[in-house]
Order: structure tokens, then C-alpha cells, then sequence
């Protein structure tokens, strides 16, 4: 029996850009998920042996596109355009899925038909593929279900598309993502989705998220004034503040605001430049004193890599 024929397809879209380090461990664990039907790999103008790397590749389920440099937004939204698959995966090229990932995203989307979007957590790997995150350790904590708008409004908790699966005609009618942002074009994107249906947690690690040079150089780089366009980007969207309480929508941009300043004192903890964190708590505390035993909270806790 075609198992394509009874349970639902799933299409792996991969932006990659100069990923010829680790895109053949990250085609290699999306081809042992046994449900993924096609796997996209859409380069962005590399210029290292990235596309020969793909092109050795011998798997029907594997289709390489190219992007001519159009930035990692435009990428995904041009696989996903040609994906043939009733959910999308969107997963970065130097990540891994784990085993069954996606065998159990299908499974709790089996359990949520109104879900447009389900999704697990993560894990941190270095370079090498060893475990570096200590996710493992928050194995009680519950992410919500339903409808998520408010609370993803708040700050982006899901974070990176590669635990996630999401309906291919939920995507395509939001929109995509924004290719006018620079950062943070996934939460915007969550949160149109979040406007059109309900999101289903899985309480599993289902991915590792690869740090490494380059990508973290690029975090450690970044200030919360990078981040800002896309909260302005998001409360001035009609189709999220259309299902947003009109009266909620000043503290739901202010805790957005704050999580972005939380993250990036987090990144500046990781990189060891406390003054940084320390001027980046300030803010919070301009914005919000109630916010700042939270946050400091979280900071400290990104010491551990948590």
C-alpha cells in the first residue's frame, strides 16, 4: 500500500546560503523521517560547494531550487510555493530533525484538526553535533494550545520553523513570511497564522538547533533595535490586530517589546559582555518594573543554556 495515499504528505522546505558544513547531515535527517514526501532545498546564492553537495544526492524526495540571492524569506516562501505537501516544515540548513519528529507532529495534528500549526521544542547542538542545551531540564514546562494569538503577540515561543509543522494552504493564504523584515519575520509570520486558527503543542525536543560560528556571530551582533521593525511590523497588521482586543493591544506591544530586549540580554550573557545585559535590563525596567524580576530570571538562566 502507498503510505502517500492514506496519511497526509509532508514537505521539508531548506533555505541554504554557504551551508556546504552541515546541509548533508540536515538532508540526511530529513530524509529518515519516514512521512516526509519531498524535501526543498532552495539555495540563496552559495558560493561554497553547497549545490554540489545537494546535487549528489541520489532521492526522488529531494528537489534543489535556486533563489539568486533573495534573502532566506523569499527562499522559504519560493518553496513553498512549489511544495506538493499538506504541511510545510520549515527547516534551516545547518539543524537536524531527531528521529520521528515529524511522525509526532503528526500525530498530535491527528488529535487537533482545527490546528493550522503544531509544534514541539528544541535543542542546542554545537558545531561538532554535540549536545550543548540543557532544554532537557524543562521537560514539565507547558506551551500553549488553541488560540495562541495573545500569547504569541506577547513574544515569539516557538522560535525556529524546524519544529514545527504548518497547513500549506494556511501558509499560502496568510501571506508567507514578510520579505521586508529582517529579523523576526518568522514571529510575524506565527502570528498571522495565529490570526486564522489555532496552534497544538507537543510537549518533545524534536529538533536540534545547531550554534556555530557564523550563526552566532550574527546573534551576538544584533541589538534590540534590530528587532523592533518587526513589533511595529506586527501591531500595525490589520489581520492580527483584527482578532486582538482593541484594549489589550498597548501591554501586548510593550511585553513583545520587552521579550525582544530579554532576548537580546541573553545573547549578550552568552557572549560574556554583562555591561550589555545589565544596559539592556535597564530598558526593560523603563518600560515595565514589574517586568524585571522575570527577565532577570531568564537572563541568569542563559547561563546554563536554557
Amino acid at each position: 500500500m502507498d503510505v502517500r495515499a492514506t496519511s497526509p504528505m509532508v514537505s521539508v522546505v531548506i533555505p541554504a546560503k554557504n551551508a556546504a558544513a552541515y546541509i548533508g547531515e540536515t538532508i540526511a535527517s530529513a530524509l529518515a523521517q519516514a512521512e516526509v514526501s519531498e524535501i526543498i532545498v532552495v539555495d540563496d546564492g552559495s558560493t561554497d560547494g553547497t549545490m554540489a553537495i545537494v546535487g549528489a544526492i541520489r532521492d526522488p524526495r529531494l528537489r534543489l531550487m535556486t533563489n539568486d540571492t533573495g534573502g532566506v524569506s523569499a527562499a522559504r516562501n519560493l518553496g513553498a510555493r512549489n511544495a506538493d505537501g499538506d504541511w510545510l516544515v520549515f527547516l534551516d540548513a545547518d539543524d537536524r530533525l531527531r528521529p520521528d519528529a515529524v511522525t509526532t507532529l503528526l500525530m498530535a495534528a491527528k488529535s487537533a484538526p482545527r490546528a493550522v500549526l503544531v509544534y514541539g521544542d528544541y535543542n542546542t547542538i554545537d558545531s561538532a553535533g554535540r549536545t550543548i542545551g540543557r532544554r532537557d531540564l524543562l521537560k514539565g514546562r507547558q506551551k500553549p494550545s488553541g488560540n495562541v494569538l495573545e500569547r504569541l503577540a506577547r513574544g515569539n515561543f516557538i522560535v525556529n520553523g524546524g519544529i514545527m509543522l504548518v497547513r500549506t494552504d494556511a501558509f499560502r493564504a496568510s501571506g508567507g513570511f514578510d520579505v521586508s523584515l529582517r529579523y523576526c519575520e518568522d514571529w510575524h509570520c506565527w502570528c498571522r497564522l495565529a490570526a486564522t486558527g489555532e496552534f497544538a503543542y507537543v510537549p518533545k525536543l524534536l529538533l536540534d538547533y545547531r550554534l556555530h560560528t557564523t550563526n552566532t556571530m550574527s546573534a551576538a551582533l544584533r541589538t534590540p533595535q534590530d528587532f523592533f521593525p518587526a513589533v511595529a511590523r506586527v501591531f500595525d497588521d490589520p489581520l492580527i490586530l483584527g482578532q486582538l482586543p482593541k484594549d489589550a493591544v498597548p501591554k501586548l506591544r510593550q511585553a513583545a517589546e520587552i521579550h525582544l530586549v530579554t532576548y537580546s540580554a541573553m545573547q549578550a550573557v552568552r557572549f560574556g559582555r554583562y555591561r550589555e545585559a545589565l544596559a539592556y535590563l535597564g530598558m526593560i525596567g523603563q518600560r515595565s518594573l514589574k517586568a524585571m524580576p522575570r527577565s532577570a530570571a531568564k537572563i541568569a538562566l542563559s547561563l546554563f543554556g536554557i
